[in-house]
This record gives C-alpha cells, structure tokens and sequence, in this order.
C-alpha cells in the first residue's frame, strides 16, 4: 500500500531512532531537559525570536500561540480553510473563548484591500476588536500553497495599523523555506508568535513549537501545563526533531519534486505545485478514494468533490511512479 495521505504518516528512520535512545533527559516541566532546550533554543535562533516552547502536538501550539495574542471575547482573522479555523475542533473558542471571522481565497492567500476592510479597530465597550491575524504557510487545504514574504509584509504593516498582532502557523513552513530559498528568519521576522511542526514533513514522530519573545514563551509554559502538556524526560523526543533539523530539511525538496509528478497524474497543472500538497476536483471524492485504495494507494478526501495527495520521505520515486499511474488511469 502507498500511502499518500499525509506527512504525518513517516515514521522515524533507523539514525532517528539512534539519536532518540542516545538523548540526554531531564525534567522539562522544570526546565532541565537539556535536548529540549537545545531544541527551544535552535528553532528560536532559526526564526529570528528570543525564545520557543516544546508541546507535543501543533493543535496545542496554536492554540497556545494564538491564545498569546487573543483574550476571550476578542477576534482572530483568518482564511476560511486555516487549519486554526478547520481542523483544530473549534479548540481556539473551546479553550480560549475567542471569536474568529474569516476571509476566502482559492490560493489561501491574502487580498491586502479585503483584509483591510475585515479588521475591526478598538471601538470601545460595543464591537469585538481585531486583536490578531493568523496566517497559514505553507497553506494545508489550499494544496501546500506558498504565502510571499511580500504578502505577509503586507499584513504585518496592515496589523501594527490597527494595533494587531500576527500569528504564523508555519506547521509546514520548512517547505516554503526550501521550495523558495527564504530564510526562516524572514519568516519569522513578520510574525509576533509563530508555530512549527516537527511530525510532518521532517520525520520526527511528535512534536511542534511555539517561538516568540522570551516574555510570551514564559506565559506559554504555564498554560502549556494547564492543558495538560507538561511532559518530564521528553528529551527522547526533542532528539528526533534535532535530528530531523540536520538530516531532513533540505531533502524536502525531494518531496515536492514529487508531488509535481502526481499533480501531473491528477490533471493539476505541476506549476501550480509549490510544495508536498497536491489538491484535486473530482465529482465524487469518496468514490476516488476507494478506487484508488483498492488500487493500493491511500488518498485523503478533504471535501465531497477536493481530493489530496501528500509526499513525504516514507515514500520512494518509484512508489511515486506506481502511485502516478494508478491515479491517472482513475
């Protein structure tokens, strides 16, 4: 079977796993893991921020990384398919007693006039205010789609305008970096708090990272353990993302090389394909998920007619191929 449902399917190579039995621990409730500051400390450098948290899921960064930005009552804007606003099971209001308004682009991107138009200013004791704007990139539902720097200039300038802060969700933002040549730094400048994942396209089997100044990642600590995610010697875990750090990051590009060959086989134009996310319509999305199961490739519908196809490195060039030709004949 290959599986092409999702880069959160790898699963930890035989040097990853090495390196994870290898880890020096401690208590990180604490704060004497000494992997996972290393970690905190690298991935704060890489983007450009003073500090960055440990948690073992993206879904409990963003919603920490968000929450630091947004008191209850107040507003984040996004676009309509953001994972913040689709597949975190409404945790931002759940948990943070937050609102959310959204805007819409095929490409998930921003139209900056639109934008400006959406955010609500502080008007007093009568409207909700704007109190951040999240952003996705790589976007997920969009098939993987790149947001330019340019862009996000473009929303940070928007955002200080109105007294609003800017949350990235940068679970896949080591795709933009390779597939564009940004610095992560660049990235990480435009944004007050941003969120990255280390169990999709890296490899590492848990874990993600909220960054941002060292005052927010203190807050951060606290509500990580009122959520329940404080964790004791999870230095085992910040090995793998270390070494997912040195050994994964570049070979992303291998996986974008071949989500171009099934975007091909799906009838979507390849240049249209920046990264490791490939979407397609199709009259009946479940139906071409079973086809193609009983086929031996695992597809994901992520609507009734949007199918999607994710690479990643637990898939060869010639599963690839098979994979290809099973999808072009359905």
């Amino acid at each position: 079977m290959i599986d092409l449902r999702s880069d959160t399917l790898t699963r930890p190579t035989e040097a990853m796993r090495a390196a994870m039995a290898a880890a020096e621990v401690g208590d990180d409730v604490y704060g004497e893991d000494p992997t996972v500051r290393a970690l905190e400390e690298r991935v704060a450098a890489l983007l450009g921020h003073e500090a960055a948290l440990f948690t073992p899921t993206g879904s409990m960064a963003n919603v920490l990384g968000v929450g630091l930005l947004v008191e209850p009552g107040q507003e984040v804007l996004c676009e309509s398919r953001a994972h913040i606003a689709r597949a975190e099971l409404g945790a931002h209001g759940a948990i943070g007693g937050l609102t959310m308004r959204t805007w819409s682009r095929p490409d998930g991107g921003v139209d900056l006039a639109e934008l400006a138009e959406l955010i609500a200013p502080d008007l007093g004791p009568f409207f909700v205010r704007t109190a951040a704007i999240s952003l996705e990139n790589t976007h997920n539902f969009a098939g993987g789609t790149v947001l330019p720097v340019a862009v996000m200039a473009g929303v940070r300038e928007l955002a200080g305008a109105a007294g609003a802060a800017v949350h990235l969700d940068g679970a896949r933002l080591w795709n933009a970096h390779v597939a564009t040549g940004t610095p992560l730094a660049e990235y990480g400048r435009l944004a007050d708090v941003v969120c990255v994942c280390l169990s999709k396209g890296l490899g590492a089997p848990v874990g993600s990272l909220v960054v941002s100044d060292a005052d927010r990642i203190a807050q951060a600590r606290v509500r990580r353990k009122r959520l329940g995610g404080g964790m004791r010697q999870v230095g085992v875990l910040a090995a793998a993302g270390l070494h997912a750090l040195d050994h994964h990051l570049e070979r992303l590009a291998d996986d974008h090389g071949h989500a171009r060959v099934l975007a091909e086989a799906l009838g979507v134009d390849p240049a249209g394909v920046a990264t490791n996310i490939v979407v397609a319509t199709r009259p009946d999305a479940a139906e071409v998920v079973r086809r193609a199961e009983e086929a031996g490739v695992r597809i994901s519908a992520v609507g009734p007619r949007t199918v999607r196809v994710v690479t990643h490195l637990g898939v060869t060039t010639a599963q690839v191929q098979g994979a290809a030709r099973v999808l072009a004949r359905l």
